[in-house]
């Protein structure tokens, strides 16, 4: 696993949409893993200020969902798909043609996450999957004690999720669905290039124990150590808890330029 420690958001962001760039102008037809949340905010404006300017070419790129709401209609504006409209196809100039996701509707939502994880599968898997970290470790909607070989599937929100999540709701917890589609953990694990943004000292206990903790449930985060080509890119803040941080500072500083992260 590669730490990066950077400045702040919006130097995050610019690594990051550059990875993504970089791997677009090998592989124009890339599918792109993206989460929801403020955190990832800054990569895609990033990202969307590089296909302005013509740096690179998103024509061909596909984009995939990491979770959706359960029973959430397509449609409503907190439905993470119109989130996603928004945040990302429509600022990189994509249609939803361009777009997979898990049907958050379905009637058998059992099948619908198995469809989504074969799905993905069938488009030839992710390329480079965004992730954002819970202050408990969780990636997705896997919370903690979640299994580490996990696949997409239901997941139920704790009140403390659904309470954090009100505020996209104009404040009323009672709109907020119960229910989750989810990439599992090992779900995700398949993706080519796994690459985390953590910002803020609220994110310091969780980005320590992902690093530098043991590889447990109870953590889930921490099976980034068992990828082949994991990335996490830390802000000082959220850098804060690490006790090898001068270390990560030392070997991002002199690692050869053609590198990339």
């Amino acid at each position: 696993m590669e730490v990066v420690i950077v400045p702040d958001a919006k130097a995050g962001g610019e690594l990051i949409a550059e990875a993504m760039a970089e791997l677009l102008r090998r592989k124009p037809e890339a599918l792109l893993g993206v989460a929801t949340g403020s955190t990832p905010l800054p990569i895609y404006e990033a990202l969307a200020r590089k296909v302005r300017s013509g740096a690179v070419d998103v024509s061909r790129a596909r984009i995939a969902q990491l979770d959706e709401y359960v029973g959430l209609p397509a449609e409503h504006p907190e439905s993470y798909r119109s989130v996603l409209r928004r945040e990302v196809l429509e600022p990189l100039g994509l249609g939803m043609d361009a777009f997979m996701g898990p049907d958050g509707t379905a009637e058998d939502v059992a099948g619908a996450s198995e469809a989504y994880d074969r799905a993905l599968a069938e488009a030839g898997g992710v390329d480079l999957q965004v992730l954002g970290i819970g202050t408990d470790g969780h990636i997705g909607f896997n919370e903690p004690c979640s299994s580490l070989a996990s696949r997409t599937r239901i997941k139920t929100l704790t009140e403390q999720t659904r309470i954090d999540n009100a505020r996209f709701f104009d404040g009323d917890i009672d709109q907020v669905p119960h229910h989750v589609i989810t990439q599992g953990i090992g779900t995700i694990l398949e993706a080519r290039h796994l690459v985390l943004l953590a910002t803020g000292e609220g994110k310091a206990d969780a980005v320590a124990a992902t690093v530098e903790g043991p590889v447990a449930a109870v953590c889930p985060a921490s099976a980034l150590q068992l990828h082949r080509h994991a990335t996490v890119v830390v802000d000082e803040g959220a850098a804060s808890k690490l006790k090898l941080a001068d270390y990560f500072r030392h070997t991002y500083e002199n690692k050869p330029d053609w590198q990339g992260i």
